[in-house]
């Protein structure tokens, strides 16, 4: 029961919905970059939103695995190609996958970042509760590492829910390997995918202490997202944003999606592997809603920041969860019913 590696793209690594209750430890939080995919990807597969799935980086060649026994699977996030035994398949559904098959990611055109589900999540053991892979500090995931050719990733057992779409999608899964339903869940509904998105933000704690003229520059032009960007991270290039005078500062809590200048001036939005305190003054905040958006910005893509008040942020974020709980009813209804 394991699903093998033939080619482990760029940066493949098992992610769940992130580490928490350890930054007081000075420990990271993980997880994927772009939970809402992630949480999909889960409930199509039939399991638990919080499982972990693979969070794979389509920069380049992708990655391909095969499959050693028929699993339901589930493909979400970017907008790409996705190949089983070499025929196109779909994304954002449940999809059969029949033993010995071969799963691959082809060619991205949209986004950055896919997240791939199977029936059981992954069986590789918790540290600090959460299966998350940190690589700089080698913890969690297959190993604390990135995937390798020719790893065998072990599968957990599948819930009932796993199981009753296998047994309902099975019967129809022909020479090509695999079945799926004639639905699919709206990318555009949940994850809106745009090149050089605008981003809503919240101002920083220091976001007053920025000339005028800074403060303007945020808001109206765009920064270019640099090749020097990782899941730590996100360094923007643009228009120096100078302080109306130095700020000497201790260092505070930050969190995903904290907006850091430092002092040349091109803000750093941390991300999933972010440090647990920064130093540098905070100018903004992303949104709750808007985090995935940001996950799947490539670089050499442009962001462009909107303010937003902190009643809108709310609302939009208890929207989005009051959309996947009625999601997560509706995929159960549609197996078990």
């Amino acid at each position: 029961m394991s699903m093998k590696v033939l080619k482990p793209g760029l940066l493949t690594t098992i992610q769940d919905t992130g580490r928490t209750g350890y930054q007081k430890y000075g420990v990271l939080g993980s997880g994927a970059m772009d939970t809402v995919s992630l949480r999909i990807a889960n409930m199509l597969a039939g399991n638990e939103e919080t499982e972990a799935g693979l969070e794979i980086t389509l920069m380049g060649p992708g990655p391909s695995f095969e499959m050693t026994e028929s699993r339901v699977i589930a493909v979400t996030g970017a907008e790409f190609a996705l190949h089983i035994n070499g025929e196109p398949a779909p994304l954002w559904k449940p999809v059969f996958v029949k033993e010995n098959s071969t799963i691959s990611f082809g060619p991205c055109k949209l986004g950055s970042r896919a997240y791939l589900a199977v029936a059981g999540g992954f069986c590789v053991p918790a540290v600090m509760e959460s299966k998350s892979t940190y690589v700089r500090a080698g913890i969690g995931g297959f190993h604390g590492r990135a995937l390798q050719k020719d790893d065998e990733l072990p599968l957990g057992s599948m819930t009932q829910l796993s199981k009753t779409i296998a047994a309902r999608l099975s019967g129809s899964a022909g020479q090509n390997g695999f079945s799926a339903p004639d639905w699919a869940v709206s990318r555009r509904g949940f994850l809106p995918l745009k090149k050089n998105p605008a981003i809503r933000v919240l101002e920083g704690t220091q976001y007053n202490a920025f000339t005028e003229e800074a403060k303007t520059r945020f808001y109206h032009e765009p920064f270019k997202v640099t090749p020097q960007s990782d899941r730590m991270g996100y360094r923007l290039k643009g228009e120096p944003l100078e302080l109306q005078e130095p700020l000497e500062m201790v260092s505070e809590a930050v969190t995903f999606g904290t907006v850091q200048v430092p002092p040349d001036g091109n803000p750093i939005i941390l991300l999933a592997d972010r440090q647990t305190t920064g130093g540098y003054p905070r100018i903004a905040h992303i949104i709750s809603a808007d985090l995935p958006l940001v996950s799947q910005t490539m670089p050499g893509e442009h962001i462009t920041f909107r303010p937003v008040s902190r009643e809108e942020a709310e609302m939009l974020i208890l929207h989005r969860e009051e959309q996947m709980k009625e999601l997560k009813v509706r995929i159960k209804m549609e197996w078990l019913t």
